[in-house]
């Protein structure tokens, strides 16, 4: 792993998953298989290494962002969307939690989304915001396929019981489903068991695909090459062909639980 300190110029971004969104690390070391991150680091920075062995901490962020909340209009701010703002560096650097502390500062509206049970560390600071959202990327509840295809995040049964606790403490969030991996994700009533064991805990359940950026496919074919040989035919046709796989998720779901209004990116 590969970890560089470095200063940033601007931390807050125009973004359309809110107004702003902050991205505390480029790089992360959950190293996920399917990310779509990797394609646009490797685009807009310098990096070549692997996806998960690279992060670069933007250690003057928190001095950047108290500059721009008092010049800039007011509004919310996504944490994150190209890194997780609690991969393990954060118990180190303490930068995430250092921004929320300036957001709450000055009442910014917040939304966070991260695989990462470290996210408990600042439970003080989350409820005190007056409009604040949290939410976990849950792929599945097989831990062994977690491993393969998140190796560094929190457990399926951390995240699951940090939402419970978020919940319980009266702050607003969601479960992001996604993304749904055909023959893996949904095997054996594997995504509706998933569903029903979340639903409690999430006021927003959001159902999404596995999408295609330039590279990304090639990670794949080798991953499955490896892994799920057998997949790999099935694979092809729904990613790579005009397959109605993804729309019979959705219609599925739909039918299976008429009493969730899930959310999907597709």
């Amino acid at each position: 792993m590969k970890i560089n300190e470095i200063k940033v110029r601007s931390i807050l971004s125009k973004s359309y998953l809110a107004d702003y969104c902050i991205n505390p690390f480029v790089g992360c070391q959950h190293a996920c298989i399917y990310c779509y991150a990797s394609y646009y680091t490797k685009k807009y920075t310098s990096h070549r290494e692997k996806w998960g062995e690279f992060v670069d901490v933007k250690i003057n962020a928190p001095e950047i962002l108290l500059k721009q909340v008092v010049r800039k209009k007011k509004g919310s701010v996504y944490l994150s969307s190209l890194t997780d703002p609690y991969q393990p560096l954060e118990a180190k650097y303490k930068i995430t939690r250092k921004l929320l502390e300036i957001l709450l500062r000055y009442n910014w509206p917040v939304c966070i989304q991260t695989k990462s049970s470290l996210i408990l560390r600042d439970l003080d600071l989350l409820k005190k915001f007056e409009d604040v959202e949290v939410g976990f990327t849950i792929i599945t509840l097989e831990e062994e396929v977690r491993k393969k295809f998140e190796p560094k995040a929190s457990s399926v049964e951390k995240r699951i019981k940090a939402l419970k606790i978020l919940k319980e403490n009266n702050i607003s969030t969601f479960t992001f489903v996604g993304p749904i991996l055909p023959y893996i994700s949904d095997k054996e009533n594997n995504l509706e068991e998933l569903i029903l064991k979340v639903k409690s805990f999430s006021d927003r359940i959001f159902i999404d695909k596995l999408n295609l950026k330039p590279g990304l496919w090639e990670i794949l074919k080798n991953f499955l090459e490896e892994n799920y040989p057998e997949l790999l035919p099935k694979w092809k046709e729904i990613l790579l062909k005009n397959s109605d796989y993804y729309a019979r998720i959705k219609k599925e779901l739909k039918a299976k639980f008429k009493d969730i209004n899930f959310i999907f990116c597709y």
